[in-house]
């Protein structure tokens, strides 16, 4: 019941992310909407591997907001 209901916010935060993101640079956005994909994605593997999904969830973040940033910088500069 723990982890439909961990996966039911995130996917609630994934669709309200973009309404929030409308005064953002691209940069910004990238950071937001992927440390939330991220952690969706983390959350959703450890769950499959029978892991901690709230380890799961903040690495999947950590490394999602790295990601979104670079790729929101990248876009943001071109």
């Amino acid at each position: 019941m723990k982890r439909i209901f961990a996966v039911c916010i995130m996917s609630l935060a994934i669709a309200a992310g973009p309404l929030a993101c409308t005064n953002m640079s691209k940069t910004e956005q990238g950071v937001v909407s992927g440390g939330a994909l991220g952690a969706l994605g983390g959350a959703g593997i450890a769950a499959i591997a029978g892991g901690s999904g709230t380890i799961g969830a903040l690495v999947g973040a950590g490394a999602g907001a790295i990601g979104g940033g670079i790729i929101g910088y990248n876009e943001e500069h071109k």
